[in-house]
């Protein structure tokens, strides 16, 4: 076994993505470059989830610490390999004519050669979420790979939360029209099997249906279009994302699809239509500062600084207020809610600590958190509350995230099925034709 231990040594962005990483490299041993505690440490203070992973990985290690820590390692529990940190290390002459050496980047890399170097019988893997770090070790003839431990298996089938049944006989279609609205799963032969809140457009020829599977009763019972807050799907995908979003009995909802799909859009009207039902709505997005650039270095107060990242979500609450003229108490209804703090748009970061009791809660381009960021929201959830999560898990603005390993896409996978989960991948955009075709072409 021994001769077989592989040697994993982490850069800093993978604890700060998830700070119980190191119990998933199984027997093997972990490294931990002094110059990773030393970017730790400048992560401690402050309420976000990276300075949450830095306190609890610090924490651990000071559990595990003794004298071994830094002297062959310590083991870090049950079925699991030693954990070490290493000490700096002169920079390696084959580092020194491409690599500064006062990066803390280089000096994880030279860390990961001086021991690749020093024992070339045992396979050294430099493990980090930073492409550009990866091609750098592999020029160097190391290896390195991305944190994997909570990617989704495969993109291509990632569940879409609808689909489509041929050759219905034309009777089971219009007993959908008939009390109770409603036909029995057994009498018909769909496969794969269904999962819980799955949707179907049930078709023969010009007969067709919308349908959703109820597991409990083991029925298809049909989906209705009905508008929300006045905003009225405009096909059977957003037909079925409205459903999921106002039925009380589905507690959490995720609803996917590129720019002008309507996720945002529905979410909101939703949230609006069912608004008696809750204390409060609140609709949050996560602060990617652009160009991963902070926002430090934007101009005026912070006010200011987060305006342009809310504003999409103000415009779509303007589309629906519109809706109404200005008289009509719909249109006004929305702006009292505003100055009442009953309907709240803000940074995530600034609704983190509040209590979640029968709110409405909606998290716009969810794509951007990391796994651990959506369980820490969810299991935030009081009694009452709606969760939904919308966004474009092809489009990320998150420099350490992609399509397997967001937030976004591994809650979809780990939550379909759930009887109190419900997905719709949206993929007809609707702002216009124009649109349309940017976003498929550019």
């Amino acid at each position: 076994m021994a001769d077989q231990e592989k040697r994993y040594v982490l850069d800093t962005n993978v604890i700060l993505h998830d700070s119980s990483s190191i119990q998933h490299f199984e027997e093997h041993q972990v490294v931990i470059p002094i110059s990773v505690l030393e970017e730790l440490d400048a992560f401690k203070k402050g309420n976000e989830a990276l300075n949450f992973h830095a306190r609890e990985f610090l924490r651990t290690l000071d559990s595990l610490s003794g004298d071994k820590l830094f002297n062959g390692g310590v083991k870090i529990g049950q079925n699991t390999g030693r954990i070490s940190v290493k000490l700096e290390q002169a920079f390696h002459p084959d580092l020194e004519l491409n690599f500064a050496s006062h990066k803390h980047d280089h000096r994880i890399l030279n860390t990961a050669y001086h021991l690749a170097k020093e024992d070339p019988g045992r396979e050294v893997i430099l493990v980090t979420k930073d492409v550009n770090l990866r091609m750098k070790a592999k020029a160097l003839g190391l290896m390195s790979r991305d944190y994997t431990s909570d990617h989704v298996r495969d993109i291509n089938a990632l569940y879409s939360g609808k689909r489509v049944a041929e050759g219905i006989a034309p009777e089971l279609i219009n007993n959908l029209y008939h009390k109770p609205h409603e036909v029995p799963l057994s009498e018909m032969d769909i496969d794969p099997p269904l999962i819980s809140n799955e949707y179907l457009i049930l078709r023969n020829g010009r007969k067709s249906g919308l349908v959703r599977f109820d597991p409990a009763m083991r029925m298809l019972r049909r989906v209705d279009r009905k508008a929300a807050y006045n905003i009225t799907p405009r096909n059977a995908e957003q037909t079925f994302a409205l459903n999921a979003l106002l039925d009380p009995d589905i507690h959490l909802v995720s609803i996917t699809g590129k720019a002008g799909t309507g996720k945002t859009l529905l979410a909101l009207a939703a949230a609006l239509e069912a608004k008696r039902g809750y204390r409060q709505i609140f609709m949050a997005r996560p602060v990617v500062p652009l160009s991963n650039r902070d926002m430090g270095y934007l101009p005026g107060d912070i006010p200011a600084k987060l305006d342009p990242y809310m504003q999409p979500l103000y415009d779509n609450l303007s589309v629906i207020q519109n809706q109404f003229s200005e008289n009509e108490p719909s249109h006004q209804h929305i702006s009292q809610m505003l100055d009442a703090n009953k309907l709240v748009i803000a940074p995530l970061s600034y609704i983190r600590g509040r209590s979640l009791v029968k709110i409405f809660f909606i998290v716009d381009e969810a794509q951007n958190l990391t796994p651990h960021e959506i369980k820490t929201i969810i299991t935030r959830s009081g009694e009452g509350t709606k969760m939904v999560f919308t966004g474009d898990i092809f489009q990320i603005d998150h420099p350490y995230l992609d399509t397997l390993s967001n937030g976004l896409s591994y809650l979809i996978e780990k939550m379909q099925g759930q009887q109190r989960y419900a997905h719709v991948s949206l993929e007809k955009g609707e702002r216009s034709e124009l649109a349309e075709l940017a976003s498929d072409l550019l």
